[in-house]
């Protein structure tokens, strides 16, 4: 069925369900190979890779990264266009910190938005990322209130 194959490793084979409350969508993971953390996850039809030791896909944690990035990114878009300037180019990257204990959580996140478009002006794009990290992106307020997310703008 497509599983990921790595000579010599035994297949083991496990499911996870969780249920998200808010739409119904039941994810489901399922390791791959337990012996080399490659999970293949499913949700709303859709399939994602999960490796724990980022060789064969990114691993949980650059999975956060990408899913803080993807959320804010989305608001902001949606935002600038309804301020009737959408962006014409759109880039945000994101980098974390973490411990250096376990559990080698984040501790900070900062994203970098590179915006064009006509229009977009420093003031309203930081308005759009302001309400983004502030207001509607769920990712960023499901994390620990103590990670600290900052940010930078580039227009152009």
């Amino acid at each position: 069925d497509g599983d990921v194959e790595r000579p010599g490793r035994s297949q083991v084979q496990h499911e996870i369900r969780g249920i998200d409350l808010l739409d119904g969508e039941i994810p489901r993971l399922r390791s791959v190979q337990h012996a080399v953390r490659v999970f293949r996850g499913e949700a709303a039809g859709h399939e994602v890779i999960v490796d724990g030791d980022n060789a064969a896909a990114p691993g949980p944690m650059l999975h956060l990264l990408l899913a803080v990035a993807s959320c804010t990114a989305s608001d902001v878009v949606l935002i600038l266009g309804k301020m009737r300037v959408p962006p014409r180019e759109f880039r945000v990257e994101v980098a974390g910190t973490r411990r250096e204990e376990e559990p080698r959580r984040y501790t900070a996140v900062h994203l970098d938005y590179r915006i064009a478009g006509d229009g977009i002006d420093e003031p309203r794009a930081r308005r759009a990322i302001d309400l983004s990290l502030e207001k509607y992106c769920s990712v960023i307020h499901s994390l620990a209130p103590d990670i600290r997310v900052t940010y930078g703008l580039a227009l152009g």
